[in-house]
């Protein structure tokens, strides 16, 4: 496993690390610890040294499942989990530093670690990036030695590019992928000129660029694929990146004829993500062992040809971008 720079972390991460939402998330099924071990085992047991988690993945047990596995492993392990979404109303005037200091305590004490290697601020509300009392607090929990580093994971470009003005923002989590490129149009230089590194999440579309997917696939009530696909229960843009599904069929079998009959589309369309040298790990998610493994497999698939990454950007112009540009994402 190649390891890559996390920015001004220091830490020297798996390009392909492994994101939690799908371990402990809204995808269906419900959380089980014996699962989780499981794709947690098969994931480092494979080279992978970087763990995405969040408190609100399975009220906090995905946390707890993170932190048993990592304290039971001698390998340097590093742990980044998130706070904020379990503000009740998600709104700005929610985000207060005395809040923020609870979830960050809770999160130490649900992983049973002295340190949280990051923390993260999950998706906070736009007007949230522009009040500096909030990035502060990080600075004292980090003279606290609560956590060892701070970044965000933002839903838009533009919050990617306010949060970066913080000197303590060492990470930027964001949706990137084939049908979402508008980060590396103008947010990915920035970042670089910043030394902030750069965590590619949704790398696959909510599943979406697998290319397994059908019109007449369905999915559970429980699963953020059946009842967030317009916004209802959180941003749209995290569900199928914010992608009409018909439409994203569509670009789908439009990207399958710029590579040859029977080609991985996963394994391509992380590499994809990876062929950004700003980008510091995608971390796509994993609902079983096998499909840990089956992303792991992008880190041998050789690069994208010129006329395929040309056949990429012509399906996301013509066929997507329209709709996204609507959305500022």
């Amino acid at each position: 496993m190649k390891k890559r720079l996390l920015g001004k972390t220091g830490f020297e991460i798996s390009e392909i690390s492994l994101g939690t939402w799908q371990v402990g998330g809204r995808w269906g099924d419900p959380f089980s610890h014996r699962n989780a071990a499981e794709i947690l085992a098969t994931a480092v047991d494979r080279g992978v040294n970087f763990i995405d988690t969040a408190d609100v993945y399975g009220d906090g047990e995905s946390e707890k499942a993170v932190g048993e596995f990592v304290r039971s492993r001698s390998e340097r392990i590093f742990v980044a989990t998130k706070c904020g979404r379990r503000l009740n109303p998600h709104t700005d005037s929610s985000y207060q530093p005395a809040a923020l200091r609870k979830f960050v305590e809770d999160s130490l004490r649900n992983m049973k670690l002295e340190t949280i290697d990051l923390i993260q601020l999950h998706c906070p509300p736009t007007e949230t990036y522009y009040r500096p009392e909030i990035f502060g607090l990080f600075d004292e929990l980090k003279r606290e030695g609560k956590i060892g580093n701070m970044g965000v994971s933002v839903e838009r470009v533009e919050e990617a590019m306010k949060a970066i003005e913080y000197d303590n923002v060492t990470t930027v989590q964001i949706i990137f992928n084939m049908f979402r490129q508008r980060p590396a149009e103008k947010f990915f230089a920035a970042a670089a000129e910043k030394q902030v590194g750069i965590i590619a999440r949704v790398p696959l579309a909510s599943g979406l660029l697998t290319g397994k997917f059908t019109a007449s696939t369905s999915f559970g009530k429980d699963d953020h694929r059946t009842f967030n696909r317009n916004g209802e229960a959180f941003d749209k843009g995290e569900t199928f990146s914010g992608i009409d599904y018909r439409k994203g069929l569509q670009a789908v079998e439009d990207l399958k004829k710029a590579f040859p009959q029977g080609t991985d589309l996963t394994s391509v369309a992380l590499k994809w993500i990876l062929m950004h040298p700003q980008v510091s790990c995608v971390i796509p998610g994993a609902s079983r062992p096998d499909q840990v493994i089956s992303n792991l497999e992008a880190a041998g698939v050789p690069d994208l040809t010129a006329g395929q990454l040309e056949a990429v950007k012509r399906v996301y112009l013509q066929l997507l971008w329209p709709d996204l540009a609507k959305e500022k994402w």
